[in-house]
């Protein structure tokens, strides 16, 4: 029997969707719904996704209403299921109110479901839903507008320190069969404010599992964010995740994407500098092996003078997977005074592993301090030689250089609870 190519699958299935609200968030969706049905699925004849083919979402059928009878028991299985904060759990990308943990205790924000405010009308989707993604050329992007059926939205006030962190729980349950998600998440935080976010992402059974999400972040005047992005999902399953954050002026930004596992993901996290003495740093790491495929694109757009960004990738690539980083700058006229710093750095264990690196820096101002680079090779043979005089086993040498290897982004871990168990998962992987 033949299956549908992905395009079709999601079309066919949210046909039923052609009626939008009646408002500014309505005809966001219905402008994205146009734009997907021209754009598609990208293939790799679009240069941003020449290392990244998607063909492999169509051999299979996915289930994008797929219901799931996973319990706290079965959640108490993933490795990062001990975090404690504001929990909110999706299930094939679905909200579940009886996996979430949603005791605020002294914190101060509002919090709600897509799924539930777009049926009672929300001025907070109207103002900034899908208002800062590129949907005139990111056909992905536009889906996931068009047709996320649930999500989250967090406000929060200005002058405002959340206490503990807002947890996106993200779990596929693929044990029955293939299945499909679209969330989308918006989350404003006010001047001032400060506040701390994770999303996990998991499977739970062997199928697979195709996962589209967004998160949209606005970081308003003088508010401070961390952001944590962490992956460990099966072999057969397929995550394409676009952040898109807004900075304001004086905000900060913080952000750590780590990739454990995954047959194919694609990371999209691009950033805005839409103020004055703005100030980013975003961190990555990605651990592939078998024939898994990690792809990290970012772009981080200076718009006005006195920001600065900096931003450090790293990978190890193992057996016959394929690594891609292709991280873009842009120093606009008007950005005099920006200091922006991008490096991406690889090793390489196996001769069956491939890397493609692009990083990209493209300025019109003149007053300004960039630089960029990227390096790939293999392990310090003759460090491995050293340690092995000193009675050190080859095996246990190799793994000890690529766990510092990594430390470099898994010290930057702020939460002490996530970077203690990302050592762990580390630690066995490169076993």
């Amino acid at each position: 029997m033949s299956v549908l190519n992905i395009q079709d699958q999601l079309l066919q299935n949210f046909e039923k969707q052609t009626k939008f609200e009646n408002n500014a968030f309505g005809e966001t969706r219905k402008n994205a719904a146009e734009a997907f049905s021209k754009l598609g699925v990208p293939t790799v004849k679009n240069e941003d996704w020449k290392y990244s083919n998607l063909k492999g979402l169509s051999k299979r059928a996915y289930s994008f209403e797929s219901k799931s009878d996973l319990n706290v028991k079965d959640l108490a299985e993933l490795p990062f299921d001990f975090l404690k904060g504001i929990k909110l759990t999706f299930v094939n990308g679905i909200f579940s109110e009886e996996l979430s943990d949603i005791n605020f205790g002294e914190s101060k924000l509002e919090v709600s479901n897509l799924a539930k405010l777009k049926s009672e009308g929300s001025e907070l989707l109207n103002e900034h839903f899908g208002k800062y993604l590129d949907q005139k050329n990111e056909g992905l992007s536009a889906l996931n507008t068009a047709f996320a059926n649930d999500g989250m939205v967090v406000n929060i006030p200005k002058n405002t320190t959340l206490d503990r962190p807002v947890i996106l729980n993200y779990i596929s349950d693929a044990r029955k069969e293939n299945v499909g998600s679209l969330a989308h998440n918006l989350i404003v935080v006010g001047e001032n404010s400060e506040a701390k976010f994770v999303e996990i992402f998991s499977t739970i059974g062997e199928e697979s599992a195709f996962g589209n999400i967004t998160t949209e972040i606005v970081v308003n005047e003088s508010a401070r964010v961390d952001y944590y992005k962490i992956q460990n999902e099966n072999d057969a399953s397929y995550h394409v995740g676009t952040t898109q954050v807004q900075q304001k002026t004086k905000s900060y930004f913080y952000s750590a994407t780590v990739t454990l596992n995954g047959g194919f993901v694609r990371n999209n996290l691009n950033l805005v500098l839409d103020g004055q003495h703005i100030d980013n740093h975003m961190y990555g790491l990605y651990i592939p092996n078998g024939n898994q495929h990690v792809d990290n694109h970012t772009i981080v757009d200076h718009q006005l003078p006195n920001c600065q960004s900096n931003e450090l990738y790293k990978g190890v690539l193992m057996g016959k997977s394929t690594g891609v980083f292709n991280g873009k700058i842009f120093v606009r006229e008007d950005a005099q005074k920006t200091n922006a710093y991008q490096n991406c750095r690889n090793v390489i264990v196996s001769d069956d592993a491939t890397m493609n690196s692009k990083p990209q820096l493209e300025i019109w101002a003149d007053d300004v301090k960039c630089s960029h680079g990227t390096t790939t090779g293999k392990l310090n043979d003759e460090a491995i030689f050293y340690m092995q005089s000193r009675g050190i086993p080859k095996v246990e040498a190799v793994k000890l250089q690529l766990i510092a290897f990594a430390e470099d982004v898994v010290s930057q871990i702020k939460i002490e609870g996530i970077r203690e168990k990302l050592e762990e998962l580390i630690h066995e992987k490169l076993s």
